[in-house]
């Protein structure tokens, strides 16, 4: 079945560059991010996982881990890393899974279950494996977004869903279209008028069902 938001990331055991980890272990009591790609040495993912490493300071500010998901090796990644930081200008500090076996991407459902690399293989052979998800602290998905081969992720964009995530986590409460920190949120339609102006303050309500708050702590 395939893995969906507020599903548990399975507690899988994985390999990296930098040591071998149990997710739920990693993940600890702080917010995630597993973001994957096709191949090292490419160049469209070379600039990504160069501006995750750009981004290392946002990723500290919000409590939240990073690591990286590929199918090549844990040799490769090294390598690939002199490559990321040198156009990057920024240190690769995060751990990146040596998912040869295929174990995490199946698990993820970025593959098929009877995928498989085959000999001198290209990233068009696992182009799927391209997905960011955004995990909270009790180990549940939050977010998936999966791209195509042509088109660069936009971490800005994952650093503003993480912040309407974190603002809106566990709360009743949702954050509108192109919201940003510190712009009102929307009060969720479980409270009533009364129980939502009670708990966020005097609201500003648009329609019955789009009512806004202050940005409430």
């Amino acid at each position: 079945m395939a893995l969906r938001i507020n599903d548990e990331i399975p507690n899988l055991h994985v390999v990296t560059d930098l040591g071998e980890y149990d997710l739920h272990d990693w993940i600890g009591d702080s917010w995630a991010i597993l973001f994957s790609h096709p191949k090292d040495f490419t160049p469209v993912c070379t600039t990504e996982f160069g501006a995750v490493a750009q981004l290392a300071d946002e990723w500290a500010k919000r409590g939240t881990k990073v690591m990286g998901i590929s199918v090549d090796g844990v040799e490769e990644h090294k390598g690939w890393k002199g490559d990321i930081e040198q156009t990057s200008g920024a240190t690769a500090g995060f751990p990146i899974v040596a998912d040869n076996d295929l174990k995490v991407a199946k698990a993820l459902d970025m593959l098929p279950a009877d995928a498989y690399l085959p000999d001198g293989r290209t990233p068009a052979d696992s182009a799927t494996v391209r997905s960011v998800f955004i995990i909270a602290p009790n180990k549940k998905v939050q977010l998936m977004m999966t791209y195509p081969m042509s088109v660069g992720r936009n971490f800005a964009e994952v650093l503003r869903a993480l912040d309407g995530l974190q603002r809106t986590y566990e709360q009743p409460l949702a954050v509108p279209a192109n919201w940003e920190t510190g712009q009102d949120v929307i009060v969720a339609l479980s409270l009533d008028d009364a129980a939502a102006t009670e708990k966020y303050g005097e609201l500003d309500i648009k329609l019955p069902y789009l009512r806004f708050a202050k940005n409430p702590s």
